[in-house]
C-alpha cells in the first residue's frame, strides 16, 4: 500500500514526462452495438458523460444508461445482480475502494487494449487497479485524497481576527492541524444561518473520515493480524473530533446525513467556513454560475492529527467490463474513451487530478498563469505526499456498513464513543471472521 501511494506520489510531484500515440484501431468500428452501462452520478463526474455523444459518432454503437447513482447506491445495486445472477450489462463505474468486493465480474482490460494505452497511466494507479494479476479497471481522472477549501474573507478580518486570537491566544491563519479546524469551526460558527465546518456523515464517507483520522492521530484501523483496532485510545480521541464539534452546533444538524454532493453544495452556498473535500469541487467551488464563495476559496493542505501526520485517505475512481459482457472490444473502447488524453484533460480542467502521466504534464502548464489553479494544485500535491488507502480487505465496505452507524450514535449522543467503538470492532470482527480473513 505504501508503494502504490508513493508512485503516486512521485508521478503527481515528479511528473514524469510520458503519454503515446493513441493506437491506430482506437476507438473501432461496432455499427449497430450497444452498451448497457452502470456510471457514477454527482456533480463532479457529470460532465465527463458528454463525451458518450462523440464515441457513439466515432463508432456507430450506442451506450445505454441504465442506471446513474451515487457510488453507494451504485454498490448496493450491483451486489444485488450479483446475488440474482442479473449482472447482464458491460460497463461498470468502479472504484480502488470498492473492487476488491467484486472478484471475478470484471474482465481483464489488459487483454482488451494496446499496452501502450495502459503504459500511459500513472503506473502506481494501475497498479492498484490491478487484482489478481487482472486489471480490473481503467483509472479516469478523478484520482481522490482532500484538501481544505475554506472562505479566504474570514481571515482577512481584523476584528475577527482580534477576537480570535483574545479567545484561542493564537494568530487566526488557514489551519493546519485538526485542533485548529475544531477551535475556528466552532468560533466561526453561528448556527443556523452559518457553520464553522460539515463532514459527510454515513456510509463509507464517515467511515473513511473516521479512518484517516485515526491514522493521523496515531492509530490503526486493522493491527498486523488483520484484527479491528479502532476501538483503542486514538480511535476515542479521533471520534471525539466529530462528537466534539457535533455537540457545539459548529457543523450543521443534518451532517449525518450528508454524502459528497450535500458537502459541495453547501460550501458553495457561503454558509460553511471550512470543508474538507476532493479535488473534483474545486471547479465548482470558484465558478460565480455554481458558487456563492467564487473568488474567495483558498486552498490549504490537509491538516495534521495529533501525531503530527495529515490525513490521507485516498483512492481513485474508473471504468470496468463485465465478465458476461457479449461486447467486450466495444466496451473496452467505451472504456478507453472515458479516460484517453482528451477525457483526462476534460475532467482535470475542473480540478480533478489525472491518473495519465501526459496528462499532469498539460496541468502544470494549465496553472502556471492561473494563481487559483496553481494554489489548488499545490495543495493537493502536499495531501499526496502522505496519500494511503484504505485497507485492502475484500469487506471493506461491509465493515464500513457496519460501523458508520455506531460512529453515528455516539456523534449523536446515543452512546459513548468508547461504546460506540467497541460495538463497532465486535461487528466487524464477526464479518471478518465469517469472511474468513481472520
Amino acid at each position: 500500500m505504501n508503494k502504490l501511494l508513493a508512485g503516486v506520489s512521485a508521478g503527481v510531484l515528479a511528473l514524469v514526462a510520458g503519454g503515446t500515440a493513441l493506437a491506430q484501431d482506437l476507438p473501432g468500428k461496432f455499427e449497430g452495438v450497444t452498451i448497457d452501462a452502470k456510471l457514477i452520478g454527482g456533480q463532479q463526474y457529470e460532465n465527463l458523460y458528454s463525451r458518450i455523444a462523440e464515441w457513439e459518432a466515432a463508432t456507430g454503437a450506442t451506450v445505454n444508461v441504465i442506471s446513474k447513482k451515487n457510488h453507494f447506491d451504485l454498490d448496493k445495486e450491483i451486489k444485488s445482480d450479483i446475488a440474482v445472477g442479473a449482472v447482464n450489462w458491460c460497463v461498470g463505474s468502479n472504484h480502488s475502494s470498492f473492487a476488491p468486493q467484486y472478484p471475478g465480474i470484471y474482465t481483464d482490460l489488459s487483454k482488451l487494449l494496446p499496452k501502450e494505452e495502459i503504459d500511459a497511466f500513472v503506473q502506481a494507479n494501475i497498479q492498484a487497479s490491478t487484482l489478481d494479476g487482472k486489471l480490473v479497471m481503467l483509472p479516469r481522472a478523478q484520482f481522490d485524497v482532500s484538501a481544505l477549501y475554506y472562505q479566504k474573507s474570514l481571515y482577512e478580518d481584523d476584528a475577527k481576527k482580534a477576537a480570535f486570537k483574545e479567545k484561542y491566544g493564537y494568530d487566526l491563519a488557514p489551519p493546519d492541524t485538526w485542533q485548529q479546524v475544531s477551535d475556528q469551526a466552532k468560533f466561526f460558527a453561528n448556527p443556523p444561518d452559518f457553520y464553522g465546518t460539515q463532514f459527510a456523515g454515513k456510509e463509507e464517507a464517515i467511515n473513511g473520515r473516521f479512518y484517516e483520522m485515526l491514522r493521523a492521530d496515531g492509530g490503526e484501523y486493522l493491527d498486523a493480524d488483520g484484527r479491528p483496532a479502532f476501538n483503542s485510545a486514538a480511535g476515542v480521541e479521533a471520534l471525539n473530533w466529530f462528537v466534539d464539534l457535533y455537540k457545539a452546533k459548529a457543523v450543521p444538524a443534518g451532517t449525518t446525513n450528508y454524502l459528497w454532493d450535500d458537502l459541495g453544495q453547501g460550501f458553495a452556498s457561503g454558509t460553511v467556513a471550512l470543508n474538507l473535500d476532493w479535488p473534483g469541487w474545486a471547479g465548482f467551488f470558484n465558478d460565480p454560475n455554481s458558487s456563492k464563495v467564487a473568488g474567495n476559496v483558498g486552498v490549504a493542505p490537509p491538516p495534521k492529527g495529533s501525531s503530527g501526520a495529515r490525513t490521507g485517505w485516498s483512492g481513485h475512481h474508473g471504468f470496468s467490463v463485465t465478465e458476461s459482457c457479449a461486447n467486450k472490444e466495444a466496451a473496452a473502447s467505451l472504456v478507453w474513451f472515458l479516460t484517453n488524453e482528451d477525457s483526462q484533460k476534460l475532467e482535470a480542467a475542473a480540478g480533478p487530478l489525472p491518473t495519465r502521466t501526459a496528462v499532469w504534464d498539460w496541468v502544470i502548464e494549465q496553472a502556471k498563469d492561473d494563481p487559483y489553479r496553481k494554489e489548488v494544485l499545490q495543495a493537493f500535491q502536499e495531501a499526496a505526499k502522505g496519500a494511503y488507502p484504505v485497507p485492502q480487505s475484500p469487506s471493506w465496505i461491509e465493515i464500513s456498513n457496519a460501523v458508520y452507524p455506531e460512529l453515528q450514535a455516539a456523534i449523536l449522543g446515543d452512546k459513548t464513543s468508547q461504546q460506540a467503538l467497541d460495538d463497532a470492532a465486535a461487528k466487524a470482527t464477526a464479518i471478518l471472521e465469517d469472511a474468513g480473513e481472520l
